[in-house]
């Protein structure tokens, strides 16, 4: 029995290589990054992290998540249709194009494919053998509701562990013409989790199909790789803190979601109301999330005393001597500084050593010092409000 789960195993892990959007999330999160230094570069010069840290982040927690789900999945007995996951690759698919990563969440991409199933289903759309489940019926749409709401909680820790990761710095201008600054995360992940499908008419098209037999009902075992996108604006707090909490938010969202599906099980077209249920209250803490920056006092702005950390470029000088964003630098070499004029001039006092006063964000005075050599970075790597933005550059 072993060696037939196993073999099952493969074969269907096999199947990620069919769906276009395996290749997709390589290409947009290669984008993401590329936009991003190229952003950095206009607002200061340097960018933080290398165009590839998107690309680092794609796989390996989303990855340690997804064996976790399909563990539970499998175990569960979860059993969704086949259209159901062909038209949430479709819809990722399409959702691509937009500008708006955050709409690749999984409240909206596995919701609107579950809705869009249904009525493929029930209207018996003319669809190719190979994209449908043979013997669907409405008991199978509650496992569907229940993977929404765990897709939604794993989007929540991923959130919470990784998108708070090389957070990046942005300039703009405020209603009153300041320079201000804030920090955006524009992220996605690969989230590959084993489903089971209805597998009878698979069977009838093709044996590279995995097909093996759960209480006498034959069923698929596939491997889908799901996209989940994040999009967040920080202005009033530090990114950590506020990505933290609002990850916390979207895993409450999904343990609330996973509680009322459960009790779908009773009237299996309830699912369609989760459905539409994720998508409203996915679309609420978003919304929520963004008037709640947007009435938000700037958190990255000048001081009267000291220059404050919007940024750390990883492996300078500023990295090694553990600067964190949000810390304010008030002294260099001794000498106050409130200007990056003023900071460099210090800094010159003393080309073969730096110490730094720095008020750190529970407002209590550290110190902090190195020494400095030729190939360090020449501005030690600290990312600074600037006095002016370079002509010709957009703030948004």
């Amino acid at each position: 029995m072993a060696e037939v789960w196993l073999v099952e195993f493969l074969k269907g892990t096999g199947k990620v290589l069919l769906n276009p959007v395996f290749y997709l999330v390589f290409l947009a999160a290669a984008f993401y990054g590329v936009q991003r230094v190229k952003r950095e570069r206009q607002h200061f010069s340097v960018r933080a992290e290398n165009a590839y840290f998107e690309l680092r982040q794609l796989v390996p927690l989303g990855l340690l998540i997804g064996i976790g789900l399909s563990v539970i999945t499998i175990t569960a007995g979860l059993v969704v249709p086949m259209e159901m996951v062909v038209f949430t690759a479709a819809i990722t698919m399409l959702l691509m194009l937009t500008p708006k990563v955050r709409w690749l969440a999984p409240a909206y991409t596995l919701s609107l494919g579950l809705l869009v199933a249904y009525f493929a289903i029930e209207q018996q759309w003319p669809l190719p053998a190979f994209l449908t489940s043979s013997g669907v019926t409405q008991s199978i749409y509650p496992a569907a509701a229940v993977l929404i709401a765990l897709m939604v909680i794993a989007e929540g820790m991923l959130i919470s562990r990784n998108g708070k990761k090389g957070t990046s710095p942005r300039l703009m201008k405020s209603r009153r013409g300041q320079q201000i600054g804030m920090h955006e995360v524009k992220r996605l992940w690969l989230l590959p989790v084993f489903l089971l499908i209805p597998g009878e008419a698979l069977t009838l098209t093709s044996d590279w199909w995995p097909v093996f037999s759960i209480g006498g009902n034959a069923y698929s075992l596939i491997l889908v790789p799901f996209a989940v996108g994040y999009q967040q604006q920080i202005q009033g707090s530090l990114p950590k803190k506020a990505i933290e909490a609002y990850g916390k938010r979207v895993i409450v969202f999904g343990i609330l979601l996973l509680l009322l599906s459960s009790a779908v099980y009773l009237y299996p077209i309830a699912a369609l109301g989760i459905a539409g249920l994720a998508i409203i209250g996915r679309e609420f803490l978003n919304y929520r999330q963004r008037v709640t920056e947007k009435n938000a006092a700037f958190f990255f702005s000048k001081r009267n005393q000291g220059l404050m950390v919007i940024g750390i470029v990883p492996d300078s000088p500023a990295d090694k001597m553990e600067l964190q964003v949000g810390e304010v630098v008030t002294k260099v070499n001794g000498f106050k500084v409130n200007d990056e004029k003023g900071f460099y001039d210090s800094l010159q006092k003393n080309a073969a050593h730096c110490k730094l006063e720095v008020l750190d964000v529970s407002n209590e005075i550290r110190f902090v010092q190195r020494a400095l050599y030729v190939t360090d970075h020449h501005e030690l790597g600290i990312l600074f409000i600037k006095d002016e933005m370079k002509r010709g550059e957009k703030a948004g």
